[in-house]
């Protein structure tokens, strides 16, 4: 019985948890529709107005990007802006032959007028941070536009972006990502599908009432003098632009987000590119936490919400561990339910937190039909993208807290960029990509059991009991073994 309290009480926890995540994401959207209502004042530089235009700086930190950097730097050459109050860094931190294709290219782009550097180092200290940190010595722009190189801005990007800063207080404006490869896989669909919600729902919903939100790395533009103010770039943490983007909002600065400017971008194609990034994301976000958490909480000048919101947006990659132990523990309680009958106002009452799903099927629901439009055609494709969107988001949730539970107890790692494909349709090949691990990591074989473990799941629904099974937790197991069944599956046949 002692046993059976302990998986209860964690079980419980677990859950509660979650419900509080799934209450904030319900504020998020009451904050994001009403934000709809509001019309955007904001004072900007009339670019039209030679005295007006400042210097900005466009740096491109990359690495052994063979497959992308030809079009990266084609791409960056067409952004129209004056060429006088232009200058573009590429911070290349490469190891292989892309070093000298690379040098060569900007020396062509030179002869044709653009002032672009290519700006090395001897080693990776830092890494992208430290990249970003040289390349700040020398940058002559008052603004830093930063561009990962799978990212494609626009030619107007610069000129809808950039006049926002004639507000002083402003130190980083940010824009939504797009994605060329979206339709590429049931991957690159659900990775869409996930990171709409954030730069539509979480982004605008905490901006639109002042709370924080992060720079994403890429696609912004920051103030320099903000950078410098806030302690410059920090190699402390593998989500270097969380860690950054809090300093400087703790120090006052203000971010705008742009919903409106679209940034297309490459998504992952294939499984173990994913991971690495899904990796780097939730452990940084989780070491934000552990370096974050008494300087929001001990901040004087934001409101007692602004902080429940900044703790919950840091433990945002913690949610994956929650969702696991509630998965891994569900057997276990379908037991403990049909063998415990004084428990029966218990379960009734746990039955309750099955309203945190429907919390997101809604939020995700608005974001989606934003997007897409409504009618029920739209809505039957969005319950069938839910439903595969929610089982492989736990079936990375294994994967997703070994990274959480490294962040929190302080395990450091190096800094793992996610290779790029140049690929946006499914007849482009990636087989042959040469930066794709031919390894497999012994945390697949775990998702495995997983699998075999959540078909246990569903097995016990028709045998637990003396009433001829139990289904109420069927559905979540047969989630659960489809999640980690494709997780599984697809990491080894990405090997071969």
């Amino acid at each position: 019985m002692i046993l059976d309290t302990i998986i209860i009480v964690v079980y419980t926890i677990a859950l509660l948890l979650i419900f509080m995540y799934a209450l904030a994401q319900l504020n998020l959207l009451f904050n994001y529709l009403s934000s709809k209502k509001n019309n955007d004042s904001c004072e900007s530089y009339d670019l039209s107005n030679p005295n007006e235009i400042p210097f900005v700086t466009i740096q491109l930190p990359v690495y052994n990007e063979m497959y992308v950097m030809e079009r990266l730097l084609d791409n960056i050459a067409k952004i129209d802006y004056p060429k006088n109050k232009l200058e573009v860094q590429v911070l290349d931190d490469s190891t292989d032959e892309t070093l000298e294709t690379t040098k060569k290219h900007i020396a062509m782009l030179q002869t044709k007028g653009l002032d672009i550097q290519h700006i090395t180092r001897t080693d990776r200290k830092g890494f992208k941070a430290g990249a970003l940190k040289e390349g700040l010595k020398t940058a002559k722009g008052e603004f830093i536009a930063i561009f990962d190189s799978d990212f494609l801005p626009k030619k107007d990007w610069l000129k809808r972006t950039v006049p926002y800063f004639k507000n002083k207080s402003i130190g980083v404006v940010q824009t939504r990502w797009g994605h060329i490869n979206r339709n590429y896989s049931v991957l690159t669909k659900i990775q869409a599908f996930a990171l709409d919600a954030h730069f539509t729902l979480e982004q605008v919903g905490r901006n639109s009432k002042g709370h924080f939100i992060n720079f994403n790395g890429t696609a912004g533009v920051w103030r320099k003098a903000c950078i410098i103010d806030a302690g410059n770039w920090e190699g402390d943490t593998l989500t270097e632009d969380l860690d950054l983007s809090y300093r400087a909002q703790l120090k006052n600065w203000k971010f705008k987000y742009l919903e409106d400017v679209e940034t297309p971008a490459e998504l992952p194609i294939v499984i173990s590119a994913a991971r690495s990034q899904q990796f780097r994301w939730n452990k940084g976000g989780a070491e934000n936490f552990r370096k974050m958490m008494w300087k929001v909480l001990k901040n004087k000048n934001i409101s007692a919400k602004t902080k429940v919101h900044g703790l919950l947006h840091l433990l945002n990659s913690t949610m994956f561990l929650n969702i696991l132990i509630v998965a891994v523990l569900s057997i276990p309680m379908l037991y403990i339910k049909n063998e415990y009958a004084h428990l029966k106002l218990y379960f009734y009452v746990m039955s309750f937190f099955v309203i945190s799903t429907l919390i997101f099927f809604i939020c995700y629901w608005i974001m989606y039909r934003k997007m897409y439009g409504g009618g029920i055609k739209n809505f039957v494709n969005y319950i069938g993208m839910f439903f595969v969107f929610f089982s492989i988001a736990m079936g990375f949730s294994l994967h997703n807290s070994i990274a959480v539970l490294e962040g929190h107890l302080g395990k450091k790692s190096e800094f793992i960029r996610t290779p790029k494909f140049n690929v946006s349709t499914i007849k482009d090949s990636w087989k042959k990509n040469k930066y794709l691990k031919k390894t497999v990591s012994i945390h697949v074989i775990f998702e495995g059991l997983l699998m075999l473990y959540f078909a246990f799941g569903m097995y016990s629904a028709f045998v637990v009991g003396d009433q001829g099974g139990d289904f109420g937790l069927f559905p979540f197991h047969l989630m659960l073994f489809l999640g980690f069944g494709y997780v599984f599956i697809k990491s080894l046949t990405s090997k071969v």
